[in-house]
């Protein structure tokens, strides 16, 4: 496992730019007016920052740019970094403004002149998610990890500011690790030991066994992990952080932790990055552990199903026919399209067990919403406007891209089966909408309800503003805020 970098609020001093080493970083906003770290790193550099502002490089500037001065005479540092920001920043500003000198930075000590500047927690927040890096596995003599201190006029105001999005921060960091890891050692197993782990967090933590899942009748579930050595199991994280009596927001994600896609088995091209088929059950962990942290005032159940897709002579086959907790059948085409028969039962389950004052599934669930939305939003279905457009708003104010998809009675009717209740896929055409509309039937009518794809966005093969490439953490820091905003 990883650990976030620490970041440091420290008092404004001016004297510790020219001793800093590693990497110094002062803000200016596009109009180039100097504050007083602009100020002092312009007389220890000689004129460089002046000379810089006043040029035709700097009139191009925008918002967020940074513009490094390698070996600054007049001070040890490496590199002075001049970001590019209003006093007054967007959160989103200030957050990838933070990103950018994380990235710049490296592993090398950051010491950041903040000032008074506004926003400085977010701009903090940036330096964490982005500073991730996912070395478990690599062999290296090297483990120092370079410091990250903040000097702010109020640096204790500043510290407290930041303290819920350094949590938030971790749950981010969570879900990166959980989603970056190989399969061979994030088994059903381990998955469920590292959530029992977070009961040391105020979180009640239970796993749920394959005796028990087979006796509470989730057999879609069970049938998808019946070709593997490794144990289906379904976790259980509560959070009862509000009102005793205030039924819980339920959080419930697919944690396939590998998929080869069953006897429908997938080509081989590519299948390395099935590790991150359990991407929804990571986002759920890591919000949960972002609540918990932060100690929310609100009640919150996560629900994860875990399990292993794997052809064998035990493994379910296409045309097979199952039957749900629910009490449906379903007609198996596809064993490929497992993700859906693991969150039917689990969301069942929450919503007999929790009775929820709603629910939300997250999955990386379809390569069609891939091809219809990229890896810059994930696909978002609902059942509720008042539900789905509290979670955009959220998404949208933490940055993350989330696009509404649509739901109807046509696309549902391309999964009639002649045999059973239903099929589990409807086709090619609108695929993503059909595996919707599937869990749809597994939504009870007054559950508001919303369905994330996150199959383009839960890892990417090119970075982002917020993290290097690989798993994103994408939906903690939205979750997070969807709680804050709505049920705190």
């Amino acid at each position: 496992m990883s650990s976030l970098v620490p970041i440091r609020f420290q008092a404004f001093e001016l004297d510790l730019m020219a001793q800093a080493q590693g990497r110094v970083a002062i803000l200016i906003p596009t109009d180039g007016k100097m504050n007083p770290a602009a100020r002092r790193a312009n007389r220890l550099t000689r004129g460089a920052v002046a000379r810089l502002v006043e040029s035709n490089r700097f009139a191009k500037v925008k918002t967020g740019d940074v513009i490094s001065l390698a070996w600054p005479g007049g001070m040890e540092a490496e590199a002075l970094d001049i970001l590019v920001l209003p006093r007054r920043p967007e959160p989103d500003e200030a957050r990838k403004g933070g990103a950018a000198l994380a990235k710049l930075a490296g592993g090398k000590d950051l010491l950041v002149m903040a000032g008074n500047q506004v926003r400085t927690e977010e701009l903090a927040l940036g330096i964490a998610l982005r500073r991730y890096d996912f070395d478990a596995h690599k062999t290296t003599d090297d483990d120092a990890k370079g410091a990250v201190s903040i000097c702010h006029a109020k640096p204790d105001d500043a510290k407290a500011a930041f303290a819920p999005l350094y949590a938030v921060a971790d749950g981010v960091r969570m879900t990166r690790d959980l989603t970056n890891e190989p399969a061979n050692i994030l088994t059903t197993s381990e998955f469920a030991n590292r959530l029992k782990e977070m009961e040391e967090l105020g979180l009640k933590v239970e796993v749920l066994e394959e005796d028990k899942l087979a006796e509470l009748g989730m057999r879609t579930l069970l049938s998808v992990g019946q070709g593997s050595d490794s144990p289906s199991k379904v976790v259980v994280m509560q959070w009862n952080g509000g009102d005793a009596d205030d039924a819980p927001l339920a959080l419930v994600g697919k944690g396939v932790v590998f998929d080869t896609g069953g006897i429908s088995i997938k080509p081989a091209a590519g299948m390395e990055d099935m590790t991150m088929d359990m991407g929804g059950a990571g986002v759920v962990a890591g919000t949960m552990r972002a609540l918990a942290k932060r100690k929310a005032k609100a009640n919150v159940v996560g629900l994860v199903g875990l399990v292993e897709n794997m052809p064998s002579g035990s493994a379910t086959r296409p045309g097979d026919v199952v039957k749900s907790m629910k009490g449906d059948t379903v007609e198996i085409i596809n064993t490929d399209a497992e993700g859906r028969l693991v969150l039917c039962d689990v969301m069942w389950y929450a919503q007999e067990r929790f009775n929820p004052v709603g629910m939300i599934d997250l999955a990386t669930l379809t390569g069609a919403i891939i091809i219809g939305l990229g890896h810059e939003n994930a696909g978002v279905f609902s059942n509720n406007d008042t539900f789905c457009d509290a979670f955009l708003k959220a998404a949208r104010a933490e940055d993350e891209g989330a696009w509404r998809m649509p739901l109807g009675q046509a696309y549902d009717d391309l999964l009639k089966s002649r045999i059973a209740d239903m099929k589990n896929v409807g086709g090619r055409p609108a695929g993503s909408i059909t595996a919707a509309q599937f869990l749809q039937r597994f939504v009870k009518e007054e559950t508001p309800w919303i369905h994330l794809d996150i199959a383009g966005v839960a890892s990417v093969a090119a970075e982002t503003s917020y993290a290097p490439k690989g798993a994103t953490g994408w939906g903690v820091r939205a979750l997070s805020r969807f709680v804050q905003d709505n049920f705190e």
